[in-house]
């Protein structure tokens, strides 16, 4: 596939996050993780990867950020816009945006190479493919983790902080997702958004993929859902407890 370009979302909660001020720091992507700024571990991720071509960091606070960059001609930084979806949607209207877009979170700090090769390979061709983690792989491996969880027909998965664009034609879900943005960790509320498709895989009458071929038939864009095969590509650091996992799983690394 063309090199991706990787949209590094780093930005900050309304009014301070009291958890990056728990780590003495005034932003979620910095706090630190053995010695390192949080936002570097997936952005060395990200440059590793064959797959992509650049990297562009957006936050609502590039001067907070840039100080703790490494040099790379690769990366740029960039101000966002107040909530996720207004930021994809005004880079997908960009007219000088390259397509296909990767698209993850500075607190994706377990992300490694594999992960995102694996992901660019098997989403090629889809409007917009989504990272996903089956619950059977992740408990195996990590047993005491709690997660997030939307059941189907065969299975129940969680997000990777993983997105695909591959066209502008993506748009018509980014249009979505930014009117249920606030719910966004509720999956179901996104499910019922669209009607008989997605409650019908709340109802767990159809599979994954058999519900997101029915979304994206009402949509009119084709979904894909990319079954990651490390399960730590789930694993984000969005609490405390998290944090603590994610160390303990780096340091036995190092």
């Amino acid at each position: 596939m063309s090199k991706v370009t990787a949209l590094l979302l780093a930005g900050s909660r309304p009014g301070g996050d009291p958890f990056a001020k728990r780590y003495g720091v005034d932003a979620k992507a910095l706090i630190p993780i053995l010695g390192e700024a949080m936002v570097l571990r997936p952005l060395k991720a990200l440059l590793a990867s064959r797959n992509v071509g650049a990297v562009r960091i957006l936050t609502q606070e590039p001067d907070l950020i840039a100080p703790v960059l490494f040099d790379d001609g690769r990366w740029s930084i960039e101000p966002s816009s107040g909530t996720i979806a207004e930021t994809l949607e005004h880079i997908c209207t960009d007219e000088r945006t390259r397509w296909p877009l990767l698209v993850t979170t500075a607190d994706h700090a377990l992300l490694d190479e594999a992960m995102v090769d694996q992901f660019c390979a098997e989403g090629e061709g889809a409007d917009l493919a989504l990272g996903v983690v089956t619950r059977s792989a992740l408990m195996k491996r990590l047993p005491q983790t709690r997660r997030t969880w939307i059941g189907f027909r065969r299975g129940k998965y969680t997000g990777a902080n993983l997105f695909l664009l591959g066209s502008a034609n993506a748009m018509k879900a980014i249009a979505l997702w930014r009117d249920v943005e606030q719910d966004r960790k509720k999956g179901w509320r996104l499910l019922l958004a669209l009607g008989w498709p997605g409650l019908l895989g709340l109802l767990r009458l159809r599979t994954l993929d058999q519900t997101l071929d029915a979304m994206g038939r009402k949509l009119g864009v084709s979904l894909r859902a990319v079954r990651l095969e490390d399960p730590l590509a789930a694993v984000d650091v969005d609490k405390p407890s998290d944090y603590e996992l994610v160390t303990a799983i780096l340091d036995r690394r190092a």
